[in-house]
């Protein structure tokens, strides 16, 4: 398993991190998946044992159970592990105990170490850009926490791309520490993040960390056209539908297909092993509900996708550009004829 540097940081993450959304235990989100720590504790060694020294969790998985869970199942291997988290939803009733304000950040920092059993984050990252708290306040909580030796590095997820340039803005003009990486919902049928994430982190220099790269099972081939929708996956029946293009999601699964089978490998791996090539891409975010879903998972970086087919899997998977984006293809064009 090769590592990359996250981000412009000093930190070296395996180029595939492993989710731990899908422990969920005894009262956790059982709609995910059903496991608990035992089967926890053999797919966090089975990882580590092929290299993978990155995972990443948030405090609100199944109610803080998905890091109470991952703590455990480092155990003694802790040093081995790059510990990602996130804070910043909702953790209690109370009108301070959600968003990215100082007050729930340092304490929702604190509940996250005591669960994960360890003195300190390697990664802490924001869920998601707050509407309410000006994003001064929140950075310089991070910036604290990070200076309080809790935290190593900081980053964010589920921005837009002013969001992200706004902080980083911020952060530059206030000293203090700054996002090393955006985690952001990224694969084969989802590539809005293309539009002005990618360029902001490339310009920047933030690692991406895609999350949902295989949509949701969709792109493991599970689902196809014209094919009995399956049992025991998280979509239960047809009508909950998947938040993309479903028809040409099909035929990039079918494309997979075929590139998979030219390399003995699964469309899973296919689907992870073209986020691996993108631009900007530090580690793929995936999960598992079980071993044999670990495994296959892994494999995908055992073998690449070659540069044309590639191409095919850009071309048939390109999404529509909104304005601006359409309009500067235009005039890119006439600058390079000139």
């Amino acid at each position: 398993m090769k590592t990359r540097f996250l981000g412009q940081s000093g930190l070296q993450v395996s180029e595939l991190c492993f989710g731990a959304m899908m422990f969920v235990g005894n009262k956790g989100w059982r709609h995910l998946s059903d496991i608990r720590q035992k089967e926890a504790d053999a797919m966090v060694g089975s990882s580590l044992d092929a290299g993978i020294n990155f995972f990443d969790t948030a405090d609100i998985y199944s109610d803080g159970e998905s890091e109470r869970i991952l703590g455990q199942a480092l155990g003694t291997r802790r040093k081995e592990a790059i510990i990602g988290t996130k804070g910043g939803f909702r953790t209690g009733p109370g009108p301070n105990e959600t968003g990215c304000s100082r007050l729930h950040l340092l304490e929702a920092c604190d509940a996250s170490l005591k669960r994960l059993n360890t003195e300190y984050l390697d990664l802490y990252q924001i869920h998601s850009f707050d509407f309410v708290i000006p994003l001064e306040e929140t950075l310089e909580a991070l910036d604290t926490l990070v200076r309080q030796g809790k935290v190593r590095y900081i980053g964010c997820s589920n921005f837009t791309g002013w969001q992200l340039m706004k902080a980083m803005a911020i952060s530059r003009e206030l000293g203090l520490h700054r996002f090393v990486s955006l985690q952001a919902l990224y694969s084969l049928v989802t590539r809005d993040i293309e539009a002005e994430l990618v360029p902001v982190c490339l310009d920047q220099g933030l690692g991406i960390l895609p999350w949902g790269p295989l949509a949701g099972g969709f792109l493991t081939g599970k689902y196809r056209a014209h094919a009995p929708w399956p049992t025991g996956t998280r979509l239960r029946k047809p009508e909950d539908r998947f938040p993309f293009d479903e028809q040409k999601g099909y035929a990039i699964v079918d494309e997979l297909d075929t590139i998979a089978r030219a390399h003995g490998g699964s469309i899973a791996q296919a689907a992870l092993n073209y986020l691996l090539q993108k631009p900007g891409i530090t580690s793929v975010i995936f999960g598992a509900r079980s071993m044999e879903q670990l495994q296959e998972n892994i494999r995908a970086t055992e073998w690449s996708l070659t540069a044309e087919e590639m191409d095919r899997l850009d071309r048939m998977s390109v999404p529509e550009k909104l304005y601006p984006h359409w309009y500067f293809d235009i005039f890119r064009k006439d600058r390079l004829h000139r």
